[in-house]
């Protein structure tokens, strides 16, 4: 391998941000600034494969972007179940393997059953591992892998004192995958 192939990054994780600031600067919708941003992901997720990218996280949903206008989430919303119901079959036969990570507890049953049905559908696939955090923040995932860690406490199969870093990071939501190598913000700010 070369030396640019040896510094390749092996997970790499993009924050989708600023695609509604790009609409309001093209002077379209932020609808249209949206669906941008998802008809993106189809030249990132085949560039990942030409470049023998193993995990590609995408921040698509945060926690905070609850607050947003309920017409923008809603439209959100609408656009994540049709780039499921579009693109799961193509990304299944590329050998691409979709998880999610975040709360489900806010999402519409219909948009759980199409996520559901991704994960069980790619769930061998290795040719990439595409991460989509849905209703996720960095907040909930350690309040997550603490309620984990209090469960096996109480249980008796950890002892406080075994708590430490290892620990709390085997208990998040990309324990698995490990850290990104690299992460982008596409907010260009």
């Amino acid at each position: 391998m070369s030396e640019v192939e040896d510094n390749v990054p092996r997970h790499i994780a993009i924050i989708m941000d600023g695609n509604g600031r790009w609409a309001k600067k093209q002077g379209v919708p932020v609808s249209s600034g949206h669906k941008a941003g998802v008809e993106a992901l189809g030249h990132i997720v085949k560039s990942c494969e030409k470049h023998q990218i193993s995990v590609l996280t995408l921040f698509a949903f945060s926690r905070e972007n609850w607050q947003r206008p309920e017409k923008e989430v809603s439209a959100l919303m609408s656009l994540f179940s049709l780039y499921l119901n579009k693109e799961i079959n193509n990304l299944h036969d590329n050998g691409v393997r979709v998880r999610f990570i975040g709360s489900r507890d806010n999402l519409a049953d219909k948009l759980l059953k199409k996520m559901e049905h991704a994960e069980h559908l790619t769930r061998n696939n290795t040719a990439l591992t595409v991460v989509m955090a849905v209703d996720y923040s960095g907040v909930w995932d350690l309040v997550q892998a603490t309620k984990s860690i209090t469960q096996a406490v109480l249980s008796g199969d950890v002892m406080v004192d075994d708590i430490d870093d290892a620990l709390l990071t085997s208990h998040l939501s990309l324990s698995d995958i490990g850290a990104p190598d690299l992460c982008i913000r596409t907010s260009g700010e």
